[in-house]
C-alpha cells in the first residue's frame, strides 16, 4: 500500500512502540523527513500526537469510535499534505486545525451529541452516596448534554477548546480558522447558553 492512498491506517498507527520525546524543534525534523516520504518519521509524530488529538476529538464529538475515525481521516489528510506545510505554525497546530475542521464537518452533517465522555461521569452508587444524590447527578449530565445540543459546531468546539482543553485565545482562532474576536464570541454564547441552561443545577 502507497502512503498516498486511502486505507484503514496512516503510517505508524499499528506500532506498538512508544514514541521518543521531543517537542516543537525535533517535530520540525521530522515533519521535513516525513515530507520526503520517510514513512517511519510520520510515524513517530502519529504516536506523538495522535493520544492529544483523539482526546481532542472525543470532546468535540462525544464518541470515542467516532473520534477515532475522525482523527485518522485527519492524520491521512496531514500525510498527504505535508509537502504543503508552510511550517508558520507547529506541527501540533497544524494538525489540532485539521481534526478541529474535520470534526466540525461532523457535527454540521448532523445534530450535535454532548461530549459526555469528557464532561465526566456519574459516579458509581457507594454505601456513602444517596440514590436521591446519583439520580440528580444524572438529570445534571442530561441537562449539560440537551444544552450543548443547543450550541453550533463553531461555538461548540471554540467551547471545548477553551473550557475543556485549556486553550488559548490566538490557538483556537489558528485551529478554527476564524479570528481571536470571533472566537472571543462564540466562547462568550456557549458560556451565556450553558449557564440559562443549568442555572437551575447551580
Amino acid at each position: 500500500m502507497r502512503p498516498d492512498e486511502r486505507s484503514h491506517s496512516v503510517p505508524g498507527s499499528r506500532r506498538q512502540t512508544a514514541p521518543p520525546e521531543g517537542g516543537a524543534d525535533d517535530d520540525a525534523l521530522l515533519v521535513v523527513r516525513a515530507a520526503e516520504g520517510d514513512e517511519d518519521a510520520f510515524a513517530v509524530l502519529v504516536q506523538r500526537h495522535a493520544p492529544a488529538l483523539i482526546r481532542l476529538a472525543t470532546r468535540l464529538l462525544g464518541n470515542r469510535a467516532e473520534a477515532e475515525d475522525a482523527v485518522q481521516d485527519a492524520l491521512i489528510s496531514a500525510w498527504r499534505r505535508l509537502p504543503e506545510f508552510q511550517r508558520q505554525a507547529s506541527f501540533s497546530t497544524w494538525t489540532y486545525r485539521i481534526v478541529t475542521n474535520r470534526c466540525l464537518n461532523v457535527l454540521r452533517a448532523r445534530r450535535p451529541v454532548a461530549p459526555l465522555e469528557s464532561a465526566g461521569e456519574v459516579p458509581a452508587p457507594e454505601h456513602a452516596v444517596s440514590p436521591a444524590r446519583i439520580a440528580e447527578g444524572r438529570d445534571a449530565v442530561r441537562e449539560l448534554r440537551d444544552a450543548l445540543e443547543d450550541l453550533s459546531a463553531e461555538q461548540r468546539a471554540c467551547w471545548v477548546l477553551r473550557e475543556l482543553d485549556g486553550q488559548s485565545y490566538e490557538f483556537i482562532a489558528d485551529a478554527v480558522g476564524i479570528s481571536q474576536e470571533a472566537v472571543r464570541a462564540r466562547v462568550f454564547r456557549a458560556r451565556r447558553c450553558l449557564t440559562q441552561a443549568l442555572g437551575a443545577w447551580r
